[in-house]
């Protein structure tokens, strides 16, 4: 366990690309902390840093351009930041996997899915020929891969959307993993599908003891599988709630604006909600507080200074000077 009971605990962390264009403060200051078992949902519109953040924990981005230039990320004790690289391969895809967002594209497409599963069965757990065939044929069945035998021997292309992406879920259980991190999962797939791969993932956690960073646009998704959520605007974390409370009491700007934006059965509009303006150019963040360009309830001192965390129970925080 880590840092006072979490599994993983990020502290300040700012992840930034340097471009011909200027530095690209993607990840800017974000916070937030993993229990064990538990569903923490990462949320905010496409843009806002939240899968930079989840390439960061192992530091999977580029480099160059992309660097971390501040932070901590706490696992076991360890800081993921500071590790070297042969210790931070270690932890890649046997104590923390990734499941990514387009399994079409994260998955190679020259060998077979049997054969990218088996890669790391080999490398973390020392597991050859048929004891490893057999762990990849059990996972791919615990993914609800009708034949298993037939994924197994497929490329990537062969399978369907859905297939893919089980197949990709079943890679990153290869090695029974601590920490699941599962960056828009269902984004590629039809409802049907997405119902039973978010079922997949109440399942992992509930029977293997999981913890998962789940990462999404959709509050729909969060309020069925999340147990608490964070809400990201701009790099930084702006809200942080037990879903429940997120959603049935918003508190920050942004997250009353990403939820007035959903659709409801009763609603008799014509048009939908929108928030007004976009996500800001990471090269060029507005001063002060970076929703303020797009707040409904912007005052003088938004536009200046950058709001400070408020603490407004153990388990809520918000940073929004409506608050201070």
């Amino acid at each position: 366990m880590g840092t006072n009971g979490h599994i993983l605990a990020v502290s300040n962390l700012k992840t930034q690309f340097f471009t011909d264009r200027g530095v690209v403060k993607a990840v800017n200051g974000v916070n937030f902390k993993l229990r064990q078992s538990e569903c923490l949902c990462l949320v905010g519109e496409s843009g806002c840093g939240k899968s930079v953040t989840a390439l960061s924990l192992l530091r999977l981005f580029d480099s160059p351009p992309g660097k971390i230039v501040e932070g901590e990320v706490m696992y076991k004790h360890r800081n993921t930041v500071k590790m070297n690289a042969a210790d931070l391969r270690n932890i890649r895809g046997k104590d923390i996997s990734l499941v990514f967002q387009d399994a079409q594209s994260a998955m190679n497409p020259v060998f077979t899915v049997g054969n990218q599963i088996i890669e790391q069965i080999r490398l973390h757990l020392k597991l050859r020929g048929k004891p490893a065939n057999e762990r990849a044929m059990k996972l791919l069945k615990q993914v609800g891969i009708p034949d298993p035998q037939m994924a197994f021997n497929s490329y990537p292309h062969q399978l369907s959307g859905g297939m893919r992406q089980r197949a990709m879920i079943a890679m990153s259980l290869s090695c029974d993993p601590v920490i699941l991190i599962a960056d828009e999962p269902t984004t590629a797939v039809d409802v049907t599908i997405k119902a039973q791969i978010l079922d997949l993932f109440k399942e992992f956690k509930t029977t293997k003891n999981m913890s998962i960073l789940f990462i999404t646009h959709d509050f729909g998704v969060v309020s069925e599988i999340g147990d608490r959520a964070v809400v990201m605007y701009a790099g930084e974390d702006v809200e942080t709630a037990p879903v429940k409370e997120l959603i049935e009491k918003p508190l920050h700007p942004y997250t009353i604006s990403l939820l007035g934006c959903l659709p409801e059965i009763s609603d008799k509009k014509d048009r939908l909600n929108s928030i007004p303006g976009t996500t800001p150019d990471p090269i060029h963040l507005p001063a002060g507080c970076t929703f303020h360009p797009r707040c409904s309830r912007v005052m003088d001192i938004c536009r200046r200074q950058r709001p400070e965390k408020t603490k407004i129970n153990d388990e809520r925080y918000v940073s929004c000077h409506l608050f201070h």
